[in-house]
């Protein structure tokens, strides 16, 4: 399948980058990549008429974009042209094959994202990695759901946890995690085609992982509560922090409660308990 880029120019870049795709994510763009001057939206090519993103009028930023029509044969080279290696502290480097290794965090993931575009919006990769790193995952069972690239189910797996069920509705995605997943050394981590219907047949899990947007989560969060066991940790991040008082109210509702809430400039990360 063949992609259109939309390449923003934004000024101020932060964080008005981050408050347009927050606007702009429901209108069929499938991943983002930040660039020094704003970021690129991708979303398939099916032959329609280009999006007129022209009038949208959002006070604080000003924004122009051009369209570029991107062969499939074309993705490594568009990925590889913006992607920088994402670092969580003295935690954890997420760097692709051509990147040097880093000698000065505990643990590295090495991915090659394909048409998956990278590991999604850094902030949050790193918000959930960070309280990865704070809860128990040895000999759990865990669930990354959205698993794109593999890369919080691989996590998991270097923190100790039992076994990791990814699933992802793009087909590109979870032939590529598959083989990140194999190439940094966890063949074993299942990785399904899917959406949350996939859980049906699935027993309950100790820890569930979902870095998604907002209107996914709040569709799959009744899901995710009869499939988390009690006592089970809810890890939700891809959205910003003005969308957290709504999430925290329908978690609640169904009986998941707020432990902490974590911010990395407008991105958010929640983490939840199912009493």
């Amino acid at each position: 399948m063949n992609y259109l880029a939309y390449h923003f120019e934004v000024t101020p870049v932060q964080p008005g980058s981050e408050i347009l795709i927050a606007f702009i994510e429901d209108f069929g763009f499938e991943s983002f990549d930040y660039t020094e001057t704003g970021f690129t939206a991708y979303r398939p090519d099916k032959g329609e008429e280009e999006l007129n993103l022209e009038d949208i009028n959002i006070e604080g930023f000003t924004f122009s974009y051009k369209v570029e029509r991107i062969q499939e044969t074309n993705w490594n080279a568009e990925w590889e042209k913006n992607f920088e290696p994402v670092v969580v502290k003295d935690l954890l480097c997420i760097r692709a094959p051509f990147h040097p290794k880093n000698h000065y965090v505990k643990y590295e993931i090495v991915i090659m994202p394909k048409m998956s575009f990278g590991t999604g919006h850094h902030q949050t990769t790193r918000l959930m990695c960070q309280c990865m790193a704070t809860i128990n995952l040895k000999k759990k069972r865990i669930l990354d759901m959205g698993t794109g690239t593999g890369i919080l189910a691989i996590f998991a797996k270097q923190l100790g946890a039992e076994s990791v069920l990814g699933i992802d509705i793009d087909e590109w995605s979870v032939e590529n995690a598959i083989e990140n997943c194999a190439s940094n050394q966890f063949p074993d981590i299942v990785i399904r085609k899917g959406d949350v219907d996939f859980l049906n047949e699935e027993s309950p899990f100790e820890i569930i992982l979902a870095n998604i947007n907002k209107n996914i989560l709040k569709s799959h969060l009744p899901v995710y509560a009869s499939k988390l066991q009690v006592g089970g940790k809810l890890l939700l991040s891809g959205f910003f922090m003005t969308d957290t008082e709504e999430l925290q109210k329908l978690s609640e509702s169904l009986g998941i409660y707020v432990m902490s809430i974590q911010n990395e400039n407008e991105w958010a990360m929640i983490l939840l308990e199912k009493k």
